[in-house]
């Protein structure tokens, strides 16, 4: 119970408020070591609770701590646009009984309107690291009295190049702070980045290699893309789901991928890099919100996308890497409710089907649908015999 964890009665009534029972594992071992003022670096699988755990002890230790006359006293990097919205909502809801104001600041939105939001001061600012560090150079934010630093899915934000980019932002914070790294792996890039902790606890809870034990992992052999589109049909025409999550790997084809689903009568919408910030806003709030059942998206939303609901999720093109994988998957099946994850295999996908199989120490379960409406399964064999094989001789010798 969140009751044993010391929190003020606040917080306790923003988490009761929001339907939080439980504590997660993650939760329960990160929440008093950072409340006990220790640096953090948090190996946990996703939908296993990070969130939580980190804005929790912080939010603990605002209320408790007099705040500075100005400045940010904490600041969340995140990878990805949609993240930040997600952290900055959930905060905002968690923080709704204690006064403290929260900004969420990302590329995308007007370089003017940010300005003026940090002219505020909000104490607590969820951003990405881009959009952050132009506003750092023109100096239109300071953090010398920053108590808390959060590198939140540190693996992405090495991965997408943004490694430079936060360690010149943690140049410009105060030292005496405490830092929280979170990650559901931990490659060299991280560990370059954990250099930033002072003498961290570490919490490591449901590795990415171990096996989504809620979500049922299945592969359908495919011919080629064209098959491919009418398997995914067929999925989204006969398998029951709230809401489906579909993977691609590049940008055109979420998009293609979504007019066919359209045309064929799914409520389907796309979303990748290369969307507008208001269309991704919109999209992303339709697919939440039931009025799009069908997203298909690139990795973009691999990470950062949480919605409740999503009970399928497809990889129309396989992950190309183990570890992007288990996120795509991991959509679905979160806080213990279940999930199906569907990759449809062409033939140049075999070997990575195989060798993310072997990483993960995982065997997915082969799905045969021997229907697919229009598409071509080869001459079929017809044994002829009695009258029917006399009659067919009969008609070839006249």
């Amino acid at each position: 119970m969140f009751s044993t964890l010391s929190l003020d009665q606040k917080l306790l009534k923003s988490v009761d408020k929001m339907g939080f029972e439980q504590a997660t594992p993650v939760q329960q071992q990160a929440i008093p070591l950072a409340l006990a003022g220790r640096d953090l670096l948090v190996s946990a699988a996703t939908g296993s609770g990070k969130t939580a755990a980190f804005l929790l002890p912080i939010l603990q230790h605002m209320i408790m701590r007099p705040p500075p006359k100005e400045g940010t006293r904490a600041l969340v990097l995140v990878p990805t646009r949609e993240l930040a919205r997600q952290i900055g909502k959930e905060c905002e809801k968690l923080a709704s009984y204690c006064g403290i104001k929260v900004g969420v600041i990302t590329g995308g939105q007007e370089f003017r309107v940010q300005r003026a939001l940090l002219r505020r001061d909000p104490e607590f600012i969820i951003s990405t690291p881009g959009r952050m560090l132009e506003l750092v150079n023109e100096g239109s934010t300071l953090f010398d009295h920053l108590e808390f630093l959060v590198l939140d899915e540190a693996d992405r934000l090495f991965e997408m190049g943004f490694d430079e980019d936060v360690l010149a932002i943690i140049a410009t914070c105060n030292e005496q702070r405490q830092t929280m790294m979170l990650s559901a792996t931990l490659p060299a890039g991280v560990r370059r980045l954990s250099q930033v902790l002072t003498n961290p606890a570490r919490v490591m809870v449901n590795p990415v290699r171990e096996q989504h034990e809620s979500i049922k992992q299945q592969f359908i052999l495919a011919d080629d893309a064209k098959h491919k589109e009418k398997l995914l049909l067929w999925l989204l025409e006969n398998e029951p789901f709230e809401r489906a999550l579909v993977f691609a790997n590049t940008r055109d084809m979420a998009t293609h991928l979504s007019g066919v689903m359209r045309y064929k009568g799914q409520r389907a919408g796309y979303l990748h890099g290369e969307v507008k910030q208001d269309v991704r806003n919109s999209t992303t709030t339709a697919f939440r919100d039931g009025k799009i059942k069908v997203l298909i998206a690139s990795d973009v939303a691999s990470r950062g996308l949480d919605v409740k609901g999503i009970d399928l999720v497809v990889n129309f093109d396989m992950a190309r890497k183990g570890d992007d994988y288990v996120h795509r998957i991991g959509r679905t099946g979160r806080a213990g409710e279940k999930g199906l994850a569907v990759s449809l295999i062409a033939p140049n996908e075999w070997n990575l089907k195989a060798s993310i199989e072997r990483y993960l120490k995982v065997t997915m379960e082969h799905r045969k649908i021997k229907e697919i409406p229009g598409h071509y399964k080869g001459p079929k064999k017809v044994k002829a015999s009695g009258k029917a094989a006399g009659a067919t001789k009969r008609k070839k010798k006249s």
